[in-house]
Parts: structure tokens; sequence; C-alpha cells
């Protein structure tokens, strides 16, 4: 069967997903001179190999048959009694086991939201820019992404406010908001307090669900931490998620949602005809090691090294990049991204290119803009590349730069006072065709 005839078969949502030249840059990135400052991935000198090599045999040892079988949809009921007692460390008391799921990762969590609440053009309220992974949860489901840019702090609750009265002028009603509150991803920043008690009554008055999807909490270097979402939700419109990826190891595959009662039954529903189950044996080992108490030590050594590779990125951005061409970024007090604005006439995309040709690598930030803005951004991830090859990184940014500004000085289109703030709204129509990544590729850019 040729591909024109193939195409009879597949569904809108699928032919709505294209592919993109990311894959040939993709080629380059995996040369092993380029430093790529494009990946979601956490340091592996952060998993606790020795601990896990002496864990999983006992596992097999003493729960080979359970391990090794199927289990219930819901998880573990042991891994989900241990989550109960961390997530209490955060502030979230009094949970049961029927308000937490157990997923194949938070990107899984995603997709069960996107299955259980969105029907084709349905409204989904969503930040510009925001976490690529669920954009494309949420555009596979069919979802009608509405943009709202973020500022410094987050997801403003006026320009939200104002983006809901405008959709429902329209006729639309959307279901969900969707956030990362704590560092977000790609923009690294974090909602004060403020926003999310403003935000949690602006879902109550527009009768919204709310997905707090939060992988980077526990990775704080600087400042206090805001209470989540989950925790000052009044009215069980908060669905939390999280991951093991970030905190233990991503090559378990193992998240877990937290939400009311009623909806984890109904994610449950809906994840028997997917996978049946996450790995029981994979939830044993996380099970295991959250018992051995041995997490709290590896988050504050996980810290500690973000931290200093967080410090030698700023400090080696600060010195190579001139502060008069116009480029800014972010200083996130926590997880593993900045996010870089480039003047208003310099594209990102040639900006890459161009870094590549330094062997260097990132992200373009209209990967992450449901409107198909951001061109003028990129993503930059400091968790995965060593201290001296995030100095060398900055530098050959650096160079990168400074072609393109001398080019757009000389072709007299760069601006001396470049705005800073992306102030294009997404017009509410579908995000299909303004899906520039290849969604198989999410792993990439996690």
């Amino acid at each position: 069967m040729d591909a024109t005839h193939l195409q009879r078969f597949l569904t809108r949502q699928t032919l709505a997903l294209k592919r993109s030249e990311i894959r040939e840059l993709l080629k380059l990135i995996a040369r092993p001179e380029v430093i790529s400052l494009a990946g979601g991935l956490p340091a592996p000198e952060t998993f606790p190999i020795d601990d896990l090599a002496e864990l999983i045999p006992r596992v097999l040892r003493e729960h080979g048959a359970a391990a090794l079988q199927y289990g219930p949809t819901e998880g573990d009921l042991g891994l989900r009694q241990e989550l109960i007692k961390f997530m209490a460390t955060d502030g979230q008391s009094g949970l049961t086991p029927d308000r937490i799921l157990i997923t194949s990762a938070s990107q899984q969590a995603l997709d069960l939201c996107a299955r259980a609440f969105v029907a084709p053009d349905d409204a989904v309220v969503v930040g510009l820019p925001s976490y690529l992974g669920a954009l494309g949860a949420f555009t596979a489901a069919g979802a009608r992404l509405c943009g709202v840019p973020l500022d410094q702090d987050g997801m403003p609750p006026d320009r939200v406010e104002e983006r809901l009265v405008e959709l429902r002028k329209g006729g639309v009603h959307p279901k969900l908001l969707y956030l990362v509150p704590d560092f977000q991803n790609p923009s690294g920043d974090t909602l004060p307090l403020e926003r999310r008690l403003d935000l949690l009554a602006i879902a109550r008055e527009f009768d919204l669900l709310v997905i707090e999807d939060s992988p980077y909490r526990q990775l704080r270097y600087a400042g206090d931490t805001p209470p989540s979402l989950a925790s000052l939700d009044r009215d069980e419109r908060v669905i939390s998620m999280f991951t093991f990826s970030k905190i233990l190891t991503p090559g378990l595959r193992l998240g877990w949602m937290v939400a009311s009662a009623a909806v984890i039954h109904q994610l449950v529903t809906v994840k028997q005809p997917m996978d049946l189950c996450t790995s029981p044996f994979n939830q044993f080992v996380a099970r295991e090691f959250l018992k051995t108490g041995k997490l709290p030590a590896l988050l504050e050594r996980t810290r500690a090294l973000y931290a200093r590779k967080r410090q030698v990125f700023l400090d080696a951005l600060g010195e190579f990049i001139d502060p008069d061409w116009g480029v800014r970024w972010t200083r996130p007090a926590g997880g593993l991204f900045l996010w870089m604005t480039l003047p208003a006439s310099i594209s990102a995309t040639d900006l890459l290119h161009r870094a590549l040709q330094e062997n260097v690598a990132f992200v373009v930030g209209t990967a992450f803009h449901c409107d198909g803005s951001g061109q003028n951004t990129l993503r930059l991830n400091f968790s995965y590349p060593s201290p001296e090859q995030l100095r060398a990184a900055a530098q050959r940014l650096a160079r990168a730069i400074e072609v393109l500004v001398r080019d757009a000085r000389s072709a007299g289109q760069l601006e001396q006072d470049v705005p800073a703030v992306i102030s294009a709204l997404a017009e509410g129509e579908h995000a299909f065709a303004h899906l520039p990544w290849n969604l198989a590729l999410s792993e990439v850019v996690a």
C-alpha cells in the first residue's frame, strides 16, 4: 500500500501532525563534537546506579512473581502509599490511594487527560510558550489551543480572564487550563502564590479543570517554594501530575497523578484499554527505593549539581554575550532550562543553523508556541552538559549570535530598543498546522 492510499485510513488528527526538518537537524546534533543544549535530559551522574544495582536483585528475590505479573491499572498499592508520604512532605496531606494513579511517566498523564476530557474542537487554555509534549497531547485529541502570553512571573491571571471572556463571547467554553507552575518548561518561570490563588478563582468562575504539570517542583536552587496548586485547591478542580524522570531516573518511565477520587476513577477507565497497567516491575523498584529513605539525599545532591551548572552557564552567557546586542535570558530559581529572547529582527531558526556550524544546538522557541509565534526565542538546557561544556557552549552560541547581529545591523534591521514581551495572542484556531516539531521527538525536548 502506497503512502497516498494509506492516508484514506488515517484520522484527521494524525494527518495534521507534520514531519519536520528537525529530524535532519538531529543528525547533526548527534555528532560527538556538537554540544547539545536542546534536550531536557537529567544528568546521568544523578542516577542512583549503585543503589538500583543492589535493589533490583532483591526485588526479584523477594517479590519476583508479583513484580513480573500484571498489576492493577491504578498502580501498585504499596507505591501509592509511599507516594502519599512523599506528597505530605510537600504540604499535600490527607491523600488516600484512590486519589493517586500511577502512569508511564507524566507524558502518559497528559495523554490520559487529553483522551478523557478533550473532544475535537474543545478549547484548552495554554501559555505562550508551553511544554511541547502537552501541546502535542492536546493537539492529537483535536483540541483548539488558546494561547495566553506569559510574563516573567508565568501566566498573568488578568490576561487569562480577558481571554476567557473573549472566548465566551464567541460561544467558546474551554474545559482545561494547563499550567507548569514551577520552573515552567520552557520559560523557567514560577507562578507566585498570589497568581496561583487568582488562577484557581478564575477556574472556579469559568468552570475549568486545571492541569498542574509538576516535573521540576523538587528541583529548586534558590528562594522559597510556593504551595502547589493542588494543596490550595478547595473545589477538586486540580489534576496534578508528577514524574520520577527528573528526580530518580527517566528509564523507569514512571509518574503519578493526584486528583479527586472521581477524576482518578475516570482516568483509570481511560487507561485500561490503553496499556492495562504501568510496568509492575518498575513500580516495585520505585517503591522499594522510596522505602530506603534515600530519595531526599539524592535530591539534595541533584540540586547541588544543577545549581552549580546553572551558575556556570549564567556566568558564561554574561561574559560572552555583549549587552548591546539586545539579547535577554531568564535566571530561573530551579528546573532545567533558560529561555532566551533575541532582538525581534533575528530568527532563532537562522541562529540554530549558524549555531550548528559552531557545534552547539538548542530548541527554537516556535516549537512551544501554539500560534506559531516566538520566532526570536529559544530554549537552553543546562542540566545535561558538563560545566566545561556549558561554558564552551555559551561561547559558541555567542559567536553565532554576533554574526547575526552584525548582519542585521549592516542591513539596518536591528532596532536598538527591542520589546521584551511576546504580544500576540493565539487566534483560537486549531494548532495542528502550527506544531512545527515532530511529536515523535518529544523525549528529546521533554
